[in-house]
């Protein structure tokens, strides 16, 4: 048996599933099937309860995927403690984003860890917010960040930054010049916002609650990069994060009006799978992601 046989089983029994397991190891289907029957085969055994719709293991295939998540932490843990050993900082990192912290607040820190590390590949992959923790349960990536995360109780969650929760209109719209906004402000204009599963839409639809107001939106996007657009030309109004908009605001597209009252900050986490091993690339990615300098300075230069 090697390595490769308990990590396509393990990932068979997170996913439930041959295609995604296959996908997560870079092989075909057949080959995840092909490989539970040698494992069946190996250990003389069957793994997998057939007999049922739903994936489901046997007595003896959970006690062989128990065995294998601890040999597969073993194995990543002695990976991880020779590389310490030899002072070697590389490999791949790979992240799962959602599009407004992939593409917005992200690329400082990434820019800052590649230029002390040149040798380590970072990837970045950008998701919905439930497919980032799905990503993170599944393993298919070693850290996700999420606006407002959610506790979870095979997740680990980091504090990464918050955001301000900002207004934002045509740069002639009649709000445009009012140094602040209070929410029920907002209840004569059309609004756009996120889609009702977007964390951040959760999060305005409940100021809006707490204060007594009902406001529809008039459209209803799931990106950031949409809902600017649509303001940009004028069709409404939205609440979206500052720093999602230094560059229109630059190039004199949108205007921001702050927020009066409580609650309009977007808390960013970083998510990981609790117990995973990590390598010395991964430990200096976190040390990157803790620094609020980095991003501050960057905002303050786009700013101006």
């Amino acid at each position: 048996m090697q390595i490769d046989n308990f990590k396509i089983f393990a990932d068979l029994v997170e996913t439930k599933s041959f295609s995604k397991a296959a996908r997560l190891n870079g092989v075909t289907q057949s080959a995840v099937s092909q490989q539970a029957r040698s494992m069946e085969k190996h250990f003389g055994t069957l793994l997998i309860d057939r007999s049922q719709k739903q994936f489901q293991l046997t007595r003896e295939g959970e006690r062989v995927y128990q065995s294998s998540k601890e040999i597969l932490h073993d194995y990543e843990k002695l990976m991880s403690e020779l590389m310490e050993m030899r002072k070697v900082i590389s490999g791949t990192i790979r992240i799962s984003t959602i599009y407004s912290i992939g593409l917005h607040e992200l690329p400082p820190y990434v820019k800052s860890f590649l230029s002390e590390f040149p040798s380590v590949n970072v990837r970045i992959e950008y998701r919905r917010s439930n497919l980032v923790y799905e990503d993170i349960l599944h393993n298919s990536v070693d850290f996700g960040l999420v606006a407002f995360p959610q506790k979870h109780r095979q997740i680990e969650i980091l504090p990464f930054r918050n955001d301000k929760l900002v207004a934002i209109c045509h740069p002639q719209h009649p709000l445009a010049s009012e140094s602040s906004l209070s929410p029920i402000a907002l209840a004569d204009h059309k609004f756009i916002s996120f889609d009702p599963d977007i964390p951040t839409r959760k999060a305005v639809d409940q100021i809006f609650k707490d204060q007594k107001l009902e406001i529809e939106p008039v459209m209803e996007f799931d990106n950031i990069e949409t809902v600017k657009r649509a303001v940009e030309i004028d069709a409404g109004i939205a609440i979206v994060p500052f720093a999602t908009v230094i560059q229109e605001l630059k190039q004199g597209t949108l205007a921001t009006v702050p927020m009066e009252g409580s609650g309009f900050e977007r808390p960013l986490g970083i998510l990981m799978r609790k117990g995973r091993v990590l390598t010395p690339a991964m430990k200096k990615m976190l040390e990157v992601l803790e620094k609020d300098s980095i991003v501050e300075a960057e905002l303050a230069v786009e700013s101006n």
